[in-house]
């Protein structure tokens, strides 16, 4: 059974969420003369599956794992492979696979011939509640993450939860970090299924689970269809950039880390600087900074990072796509979906509230 979350943007769209929900693969490509399936090495026999039930023409094309797909000369590769296949504006991309691979494969469909249609098959937890809705896609440079992309919209998105089935438990856990952040930004409902029983969470099959995940992905959904382009936020007035609560500090850790980290790791730490940095600044109380560690840390998420780096996280910090001006900005917040930015904060709040999330 799969439910349908739609979509509300210029270019409407419907995300299928459910067990079985990759089974409408061939009426979301209906159509196309020919169908590229960008996927990760480990997925070519699942990409060879699906290929086989599609009545069009196809093209499997193997990516790096992770973040290794997403920079230029994987992007100029696909380029490349699509041409020599002669696609054509009638043709459809998918991207099936991780958040990696649903970036680079959405900025691939996003610039080929100025935009062809896009199916975002998500396969990892984090891919369904983050990279799949919303239209951003991108790649990497060596300055930062995510610094060249562009917003196209997929024409649908089918998070099938059995793909779930297979995944090792830190892969769980980095999605239910983005989960997390859902609820702490807009649906106290998720926060109450993570207090609960955190243990369900990780259960693949649990329905608690499927609820988390049908929850975030409509958060996710809802905040994109007001803003989908992402403008500039002021004092309580946030739009998407609401979906970066916790990211600014998650996004220079990545980076610190080679991209060897879990995005939904470092978002957790990310989070935890948010929640202090708000009671730091005479916003949130404490008990709001100790829900945001008990919520994480249920799951087994870390709370902590290195001491010593924080100068070099501090510059990253710099190329964050919040910063207007040279000012630094932060999505924080007062409280459970009471949000707001707070423009510039002062430098030695910003390194006070570091040293303490120092291990």
């Amino acid at each position: 059974m799969t439910h349908t979350i739609h979509v509300a943007t210029a270019q409407p769209y419907d995300v299928h969420v459910g067990h079985g929900a990759v089974d409408r693969l061939a009426d979301a490509v209906a159509g196309a003369d020919k169908v590229a399936i960008l996927h990760p090495a480990v997925l070519a026999e699942r990409a060879e599956q699906l290929a086989s039930s599609l009545a069009a023409e196809t093209l499997l094309i193997a990516l790096p794992p992770g973040e290794q797909a997403k920079t230029t000369a994987v992007l100029d590769s696909c380029w490349g492979e699509l041409a020599a296949a002669g696609f054509t504006r009638s043709d459809a991309v998918v991207g099936l696979g991780g958040g990696a691979t649903t970036d680079l494969a959405g900025f691939v469909a996003g610039t080929w011939l100025r935009g062809v249609r896009y199916v975002s098959v998500p396969t990892t937890l984090l891919a369904m509640v983050d990279a799949a809705v919303g239209g951003k896609t991108g790649i990497n440079l060596p300055a930062g993450k995510n610094l060249v992309g562009a917003f196209w919209e997929p024409s649908a998105v089918l998070a099938d939860l059995d793909f779930l089935t297979t995944l090792p438990t830190d892969d769980l856990r980095g999605g239910l970090a983005e989960m997390a952040k859902h609820g702490f930004i807009a649906d106290p409902r998720t926060l109450e299924l993570f207090e609960e029983d955190p243990a369900a969470l990780l259960e693949p099959g649990s329905d608690a689970l499927a609820e988390a995940v049908r929850r975030s992905m409509e958060v996710k959904a809802g905040v994109v269809a007001g803003d989908l382009r992402e403008r500039t936020s002021a004092g309580a007035a946030v739009g998407r950039e609401l979906l970066n609560y916790g990211h600014t500090l998650a996004h220079a850790i990545e980076r610190n880390e080679g991209y060897a980290m879990s995005h939904g790791y470092a978002v957790s730490i990310g989070a935890q600087f948010a929640a202090l940095l708000s009671h730091n600044l005479g916003h949130a109380d404490a008990d709001f900074v100790a829900r945001h560690r008990a919520v994480f840390s249920g799951v087994g998420l870390p709370l902590t990072y290195l001491a010593g780096v924080w100068d070099e996280l501090r510059a990253t910090m710099n190329l964050d796509k919040k910063t207007r001006g040279g000012a630094l900005r932060f999505v924080l917040l007062d409280d459970v979906a009471r949000p707001f930015i707070a423009e510039a904060p002062d430098e030695a709040v910003l390194r006070e509230t570091y040293a303490e999330l120092t291990a």
